[in-house]
């Protein structure tokens, strides 16, 4: 069931009425119905996998209470590396078996000695990465003392599988979401609203940005060879705003969609595209993810704390894992060295000429505008479907066609930009649909009108959301 589907445009209604005027008597039911929504918002996919995240939730909430309660830190740490085992498995089974058994195959292979390896397709469960980031963050916690152990079988599974965030995040932590899971919660009529704007931004990002973009890089993608460089140059520009208006429309979906029902949710992005530099950006892009590198892999390992090399390692290991946490593929791998280097540089370029002098306002667009083309041309490994196909691209894009005419609608570039300068013009406000600075109320209600019929409109073929694969 996707955010843009008529299925969803009916059942989230009908949650709604259901979890604020039929079971809103007691919390534990109206926990238990949202439960069962959440269920079954996850088994009109495939009811199949419900039996995985069932498992994952029971074991990971059995085992954090042994964890907590063991006298012992010997007990404690094997414990808690017996459980992130048993999540890791189950994610590297599901997402990476065929990569690494043709990997290994392929490695050997160089000193002559040949593997047959069977080649089976083994369904991807949707969301699988971002709920064993989840449970993985809720054990760490709870091994830290962080977060006191859940004894609420059913909070702890509505922690696990609430609907608007489950597939796609923002990756939640415990000690944010499940007080809100175990507190009443009251209907705020401001939050509601708030709510109502994310989804309709949401809706927009997704069905007129990112699937209008889809449609021209897919044509584009699917027969490169035969496009100029100028051509595969913006067709690169447009997957960047494709993979932000799907991404972002997801989690601007997710909030709002939460918002009424009483929850807050991560701030998943902040204007990303109008970052100066690479650590900005990870900043501002899939926050709730790039904050779980940081808390969970990049601060253990040392951080920045014990030197140089030490922190050139920590960064490459951090980045790695965020490639090859999107996906089994050697593409994913690069992409994510190529946002290492490009964090190492800057970190070494910043010390070097730090002189506390500062910003200007040519300096910072200049910034934004190469932090965005690094941004773009380091997506071609991403959208690639091999090594040597991003590699060909990128021949293609560097030769003498690169100074021709695009052969793809100019104009709708120049709107894609056009949206790029109106978050900068809402740089200061939580998103590009907080209209409170004006106070007629006419003029606020005609744009969110001209929104909804621009979504009915202009809406492009209805795709996918791109990080469901992920």
């Amino acid at each position: 069931m996707l955010f843009n589907s008529l299925d969803f445009a009916i059942f989230f209604p009908l949650v709604f009425i259901g979890y604020w005027f039929v079971f809103n008597k007691k919390l534990s039911v109206q926990n238990l119905f949202l439960l069962v929504a959440s269920y079954f918002f996850y088994a009109c996919w495939d009811w199949r996998f419900l039996a995985l995240l069932g498992f994952s939730t029971l074991i990971n909430f059995y085992l954090a209470q042994l964890i907590a309660y063991a006298t012992q830190e010997k007990k404690k740490k094997a414990l808690l590396v017996t459980v992130l085992l048993i999540n890791l498995l189950l994610l590297g089974y599901f997402k990476y078996y065929g990569f690494f058994t043709q990997s290994f195959a392929d490695a050997f292979s160089l000193f002559g000695v040949h593997f047959n390896v069977t080649s089976y397709s083994i369904i991807l469960p949707l969301g699988i990465s971002f709920y064993t980031f989840q449970n993985i963050s809720y054990l760490v916690d709870v091994y830290r003392g962080k977060t006191a152990p859940s004894h609420n079988l059913l909070s702890f599974a509505l922690f696990i599988a609430f609907f608007p965030q489950l597939i796609a995040g923002p990756i939640e932590r415990t000690g944010h979401l499940m007080p809100q899971i175990t507190e009443r919660r009251v209907f705020v009529y401001k939050y509601a609203v708030n709510g109502m704007r994310l989804i309709l931004l949401g809706l927009f990002e997704k069905m007129v940005i990112a699937d209008n973009c889809a449609g021209i890089v897919n044509t584009v993608y699917n027969n490169f060879e035969s496009h100029s460089g100028s051509t595969l140059f913006f067709a690169a520009v447009v997957y960047s705003f494709q993979i932000y208006g799907d991404f972002s429309g997801y989690s601007h979906i997710a909030i709002g969609c939460a918002a009424l029902l009483g929850f807050h949710l991560f701030h998943n992005f902040n204007y990303p595209y109008l970052a100066k530099n690479i650590a900005d950006f990870w900043r501002r892009w899939h926050i709730s993810f790039s904050a779980w590198l940081r808390d969970y892999i990049y601060f253990p390992l040392g951080g920045s704390k014990k030197g140089n090399f030490v922190q050139m390692r920590n960064l490459t290991i951090v980045f790695v894992v965020s490639g090859i946490w999107h996906g089994a593929n050697r593409t994913f791998i690069i992409y994510g060295f190529i946002h290492a280097l490009l964090y190492i540089l800057f970190v070494y370029y910043r010390r070097w000429i730090d002189n506390g002098e500062r910003s200007t306002a040519i300096g910072d667009f200049a910034a934004m505008c190469g932090t965005f083309v690094a941004l773009t041309l380091a997506r071609v490994f991403f959208r690639a479907e091999s090594v040597g196909d991003a590699l060909h691209y990128f021949e293609r894009i560097f030769s003498a066609s690169l100074f021709t005419k695009p052969d793809m609608s100019r104009l709708f570039i120049l709107l894609l930009f056009v949206f790029l300068f109106l978050e900068w013009l809402q740089r200061e406000k939580k998103h590009l649909l907080d209209l409170s600075f004006i106070k007629q109320a006419y003029i606020r209600y005609s744009i969110y009108l001209t929104i909804f019929f621009m979504i009915l409109y202009y809406s492009g073929q209805s795709q996918t959301f791109i990080y469901f694969q992920f």
